[in-house]
């Protein structure tokens, strides 16, 4: 804002910003998609009391009281599943968050609310001394839904396909590089051999957040190519699952999943059997249509949302609450840290002076109080600030000293600019080193624009010229790197700084989907090898690990592959008019997003409200 006071400025980015939010939406639809058509956002909507029965335009099915049906309304493109008929999670394009994460049960859950790890399908687990053997007891008396008994066959059969395809699979790259071999001792025994000793390779398998190897029936999936395998034939009761809810339909607008009549967890005592007789997931609309689905209770839950939008809820609903109740931040600090990511194996971002000189030009407290409306925090390397992960923090002060990543300061991102050859045209616009304009494309999902556009505005103040979107397509885009920048969060750390780490090694880049993936093509050697020396470390073993992290963050930060901006609340509603007990506050048993893997601990959580 050259030339303006600060108030001034900070009017002019609001204004300047809203009407790019305004342009886009208008532009593009909303990358949430448009309003449906026939689907069952409209059939619902007819179903906002608890006596009536939720609609399905799914012909065949039983009908279910609204009290009875739990509703999340969330994910899809434009408007649509476009994975509906996709229900193996390891295929290309496939996406755990939206279904296949209540049909595949894991081995052991983790909830980092709070800090217990819930054996599941399986009984116990063991190392040995070194840690090269890990034995895997699974769990006695569980069956698939279609009969076929669940034993450590189909636990060996997963961890041997994913060794054997490696990187052609989400998991692939990491089982293929620490398992030299899976033993199958019995029906219920597995001992994992692995090639380095593997501490942490239990943890791995565990679901928390999006990170888990789902374990699939080797009776369904043997023989099949794992990369374009659907899994999906209701009339074979495909997909299978161990777990209380079967998918009955699943189509573009709707995925409907009914209750069981038996769950072997239910019968085990592990867990109460869910009180929903059914799940519907809808596709998610642009975020007013989403305001107004709460405000008339037709729906339970939904994706994160903007600060603002829980006012207006708040004032048309009082049976809405959030993580944090009705009071800001309207939700939880996720594991999901937000950065402007920038392609490192594209000019001008594979220069470090580049990189470092865009993030001299951002001022962070600003997006923060603009984009986020005031209810975040700024964040300085990719990694959640969890208590157990503070130590690592504490660790590496002394680099941030010298390589501060929350700094705003122009003049220094100037200077580096021009150290790497750029100018500046008559009319302040910055040109490359070749002579022709920084041009910057920037993607960004919608759930972020606030924030990003804020970003965008700022850089353009700079004297670059940053052109916005938000295709529908820009997931795949960014998972296949092709992109330049792109505002989009990491799912990392959140016990011990390995899986942030992970984030960047040179493997990772390979890995297909959008999770564990190093989404900068960065790549170092040095960094490599640093990482690898952490996964063998023991979680315990805090010196070491610190040790480790400092050597690492000595590279990255001074690096800085990609340009950390803030921290992600997941700002979730929760609707009390026909479901209670949801994970709210410091006594949270979980975190609560409907699309992370331990979503299934919520829903045999909630309680229904009775009549």
């Amino acid at each position: 804002m050259i030339g303006k006071s600060p108030k001034a400025a900070r009017f002019s980015l609001v204004l300047t910003s809203l009407l790019i939010v305004s342009l886009l939406l208008a532009a593009c639809g909303g990358a949430a998609g448009p309003a449906e058509t026939g689907s069952e956002a409209a059939s619902v909507s007819n179903a906002s009391d608890s006596g009536s029965t939720a609609a399905v335009s799914a012909s065949g099915l039983k009908e279910v009281p609204r009290n009875r049906t739990h509703i999340f309304m969330g994910g899809g493109r434009e408007g649509q599943f476009v994975d509906h008929e996709l229900w193996n999670p390891y295929a290309i394009g496939s996406n755990h968050q939206i279904g296949p994460n209540i049909i595949y049960e894991p081995l052991a859950f983790y909830s980092a609310f709070a800090d217990e790890e819930l054996l599941w399908l399986a009984e116990s687990y063991e190392y040995n001394d070194d840690f090269t053997e890990l034995t895997i007891k699974t769990r006695q008396g569980i069956n698939w839904s279609d009969g076929e008994p669940f034993t450590a066959e189909d636990v060996a059969y997963t961890l041997d396909t994913l060794r054997e395809i490696g990187s052609a699979v989400r998991w692939g790259v990491d089982v293929q590089q620490f398992v030299e071999e899976v033993e199958l001792v019995d029906e219920n025994t597995v001992v994992v051999h692995l090639n380095v000793p593997a501490p942490r390779f239990f943890y791995f398998m565990t679901y928390k957040y999006d990170i888990g190897v789902y374990i699939v029936p080797k009776h369904i999936f043997e023989g099949q190519d794992w990369t374009t395998f659907t899994a999906f034939d209701l009339d074979k009761g495909w997909p299978v699952t161990t777990g209380p809810f079967t998918v009955v339909a699943s189509s573009p607008e709707q995925k409907i999943f009914d209750r069981r009549d038996s769950w072997w967890a239910a019968d085990q005592g592990l867990a109460p059997m869910p009180q929903m007789e059914r799940v519907i997931r809808l596709p998610a609309p642009p975020e007013q249509q989403a305001i107004q689905a709460f405000i008339t209770n037709e729906i339970d839950t939904g994706f994160t949302m903007q600060p603002t939008s829980f006012t207006t809820i708040f004032a048309e609903n009082d049976a809405i609450t959030t993580h944090s109740g009705r009071e800001a931040p309207y939700g939880y600090l996720d594991w999901w840290p937000v950065s402007m990511y920038v392609n490192n194996e594209k000019e001008p971002y594979n220069d470090a002076r580049v990189r470092w000189a865009l993030s001299y030009f951002i001022d962070r407290q600003q997006v923060v109080d603009i984009g986020w409306s005031g209810a975040n925090t700024i964040s300085r390397i990719p990694m959640p600030p969890y208590p157990p992960l503070m130590r690592y923090f504490d660790k590496i002060e002394p680099i941030f000293a010298e390589y501060n990543t929350s700094e705003f300061n122009p003049d220094k991102g100037t200077a580096l600019l021009e150290e790497a050859g750029f100018t500046k045209d008559g009319d302040g616009n910055w040109m490359k080193p070749d002579g022709t304009p920084f041009v910057i494309d920037a993607m960004f999902p919608q759930f972020l624009s606030g924030m990003a556009l804020v970003v965008v505005e700022q850089l353009k103040n700079q004297g670059i010229d940053v052109r916005p979107s938000s295709p529908p397509d820009y997931l795949d885009r960014f998972s296949s790197g092709d992109y330049e920048v792109q505002f989009f969060g990491h799912g990392g750390s959140v016990r011990d700084p390995y899986y942030t780490l992970r984030l960047y090694q040179s493997s990772s880049k390979a890995v297909p989907g959008d999770h564990q993936v190093n989404f900068s093509k960065w790549s170092n050697p040095e960094y490599d090898a640093i990482v690898d020396q952490v996964f063998v470390t023991p979680m315990d073993d805090y010196e070491t690990l610190e040790n480790l992290f400092y050597d690492a963050m000595n590279i990255w930060l001074p690096e800085l592959p990609d340009i950390p901006l803030t921290e992600l609340y997941h700002r979730i509603g929760h609707n009390n008019t026909y479901w209670t007990n949801w994970p709210e506050g410091d006594d949270a048993y979980v975190n609560g997003a409907s699309w992370h893997l331990t979503h299934l601990m919520v829903l045999w959580n909630l309680e229904a409200v009775e009549e």
